[in-house]
């Protein structure tokens, strides 16, 4: 296994009847990174997370995520790939609204055995554990719904989900938009933490520029996207 856990090469993708919105030569995540990728409002930022995740596919050049190239293999080795390997942090955060805070914690292991066995027999401890280590330990909270939470609460189980299991890669879109500065800097020296922990490496996409020194490197969109997009 190489040490590159996301390698990009020539490529270009556009929306159908669309213009083109990235186009990029060259982008590499190294293992163990935290990596800051920054670009404003349409940049194409989630149209690239969306290419690494194997949801979308680029019309030109390859994308390889663990050794894998995304575009060789079929949409269930990529299901599977994401379920096994990659954490994701979406910027609405996508939980369940019907589960607990530990249910919607524990749903990626419903999916992948991988990650089953990586949080051990204990899974509801390790959930528990991920959600106290993001400030998550009130007792009677873990048992109710998420949509009883307030918005900083639900984006710190969005994390814990992606980080149980110990996937490989984390992927955080936008994740604290909604949070002021002092909760946005502790949730994020939390999840590198975490990150760190684990071994996992992270992409961390916003538009905040003032996030950058949080992290081991900050990449521009602007500067590796040659389509120079508008939406």
């Amino acid at each position: 296994m190489t040490d590159t856990v996301i390698g990009i090469e020539n490529v270009r993708f556009a929306w159908a009847r669309g213009p083109e919105v990235l186009d990029i030569p060259a982008f590499s995540l190294a293992r163990g990174e935290r990596v800051f990728l920054k670009g404003p409002s349409g940049s194409g930022k989630s149209t690239l997370l969306g290419l690494i995740a194997g949801v979308l596919a680029p019309q030109a050049g390859t994308i390889r995520v663990l050794d894998q190239d995304m575009g060789a293999l079929s949409a269930a080795k990529r299901d599977k790939l994401r379920a096994d390997h990659v954490g994701v942090i979406f910027q609405m955060f996508n939980l369940v609204p019907y589960l607990s805070v530990t249910g919607n914690v524990l749903l990626p292991l419903r999916f992948s055995s991988a990650r089953r066995k990586a949080a051990g027999a204990d899974a509801e401890g390790e959930a528990r554990r991920l959600l106290a280590r993001l400030g998550l330990t009130d007792e009677a909270l873990l048992s109710r719904r998420v949509s009883d939470l307030s918005v900083g609460q639900q984006q710190r189980v969005a994390a814990a989900r992606a980080l149980i299991g110990a996937p490989d890669l984390i992927i955080a879109d936008e994740p604290t938009s909604a949070l002021d500065a002092d909760a946005r800097d502790r949730f994020i020296s939390l999840l590198s933490e975490e990150v760190e922990r684990s071994g996992a490496s992270l992409l961390f996409v916003s538009h905040d520029a003032s996030l950058a020194p949080l992290f081991t490197r900050a990449v521009d969109l602007s500067a590796i996207n040659r389509a120079g997009v508008t939406a």
